[in-house]
């Protein structure tokens, strides 16, 4: 493969693991997932308490059109949250909800909630959440367009649903095919734009 091709992973980003490729004050970085080659870089950033998937790649023209927030590309997750949302907490998530980011406020744009029942049958956390002080918990998918700092975690705390565990599993059409953390997936360029319902130069 030519050094300058362009290459395309979809990685699934393990709890604990930062979204860079180096270890940082003795926490791993995406590098210990993977040999990856040089020149690729994570496409965005999940938080190091956050699991799912990430895009790597060398192709700038991509991470754009993925990052830009006009285009608002739909981010799917998967949130283990306390107790159970009920219909008027789901409706306040869909409807917008006024948040805080650096001190300045912001009202979330309109998103789909809903319970996922019954639960997802995924491998557990590593380390597993604390079932013994949060017995009470439930399954929430959250589809939104924009993606501010933490902005999943603070929506379900502001509804009375703090996010107990969260999983990107989707952005657009493209999604996780392995629940396993850790796993790396190669896609062919228009394989990944297609499912990004994105148009190439």
């Amino acid at each position: 493969m030519a050094a300058n091709a362009l290459q395309y992973f979809v990685v699934y980003k393990p709890y604990g693991v930062l979204s860079q490729f180096t270890t940082e004050e003795g926490k791993l970085g995406l590098g210990s997932l993977y040999k990856f080659p040089k020149a690729v870089y994570p496409v965005g950033r999940l938080d190091e308490d956050s699991e799912g998937l990430i895009i790597i790649t060398n192709d700038k023209h991509l991470t754009t059109l993925v990052l830009s927030p006009k285009h608002e590309k739909t981010k799917t997750y998967w949130c283990l949250v306390e107790g159970t949302p009920d219909a008027a907490a789901l409706a306040k998530l869909e409807k917008g909800l006024v948040l805080s980011d650096k001190g300045q406020l912001y009202k979330t744009k309109v998103s789909k909630a809903k319970l996922l029942d019954p639960a997802p049958e995924i491998p557990e956390r590593n380390p597993p959440v604390n079932y013994t002080k949060t017995p009470q918990h439930s399954w929430l998918e959250l589809r939104i367009t924009e993606g501010k700092n933490r902005q999943v975690r603070k929506m379900t705390a502001a509804v009375g649903h703090p996010t107990l565990r969260l999983i990107r599993v989707g952005i657009e059409n493209l999604k996780l095919v392995s629940f396993e953390p850790g796993a790396v997936q190669q896609l062919f360029p228009n394989k990944i734009y297609a499912l990004l319902n994105l148009k190439k130069e």
